[in-house]
């Protein structure tokens, strides 16, 4: 797996995982990632810093700090469930066989979200059918 910076037309820069970087050029030509912020399929990749590692052990964060990072990211996950929601159709447990139609142009494409095992996953995977798992957090009424 690979971490870039990601910048769409309209200057939003996000951050996406790839497999590899050949994965993440043929998913921005084919503009198949969208920006979280707008929705804009034009993106390249952003100018990134390198990241360096120093010997010895990163201190570990504070308590503080790591409960502030996990609100955001509950909050980012809520979002991003919510968009998906909004944006996607819901095929359950066919997951696997709906996007493999989309993939073999036997169903026009869409976005789609359901559910699949670790085994259909990495069959997905293996077939070039591009897709993402998302950790879906428990909704609260509260």
């Amino acid at each position: 797996m690979i971490l870039f910076d990601v910048k769409c037309a309209k200057g939003h820069v996000f951050e996406a995982w790839f497999r590899d970087s050949g994965t993440a050029d043929r998913q921005m030509a084919g503009r198949k990632l969208a920006c979280p912020e707008c929705g804009n399929t034009k993106t390249a990749k952003a100018p990134m810093a390198p990241r360096i590692g120093k010997s010895g052990e990163k201190p570990a964060a504070a308590p503080a700090e790591m409960a502030a990072m996990s609100v955001k990211i509950r909050k980012e996950l809520g979002e991003l469930r919510a968009k998906v929601e909004a944006n996607c159709d819901y095929v359950g447990n066919k997951f696997a066989e709906e996007a493999r139609k989309i993939h073999y142009g036997e169903s026009g494409p869409r976005g789609i979200y359901g559910e699949t095992s670790k085994d259909e996953a990495r069959d997905l995977a293996e077939e070039g059918v591009e897709f993402a798992r998302i950790p879906w957090l428990p909704r609260h009424d509260s």
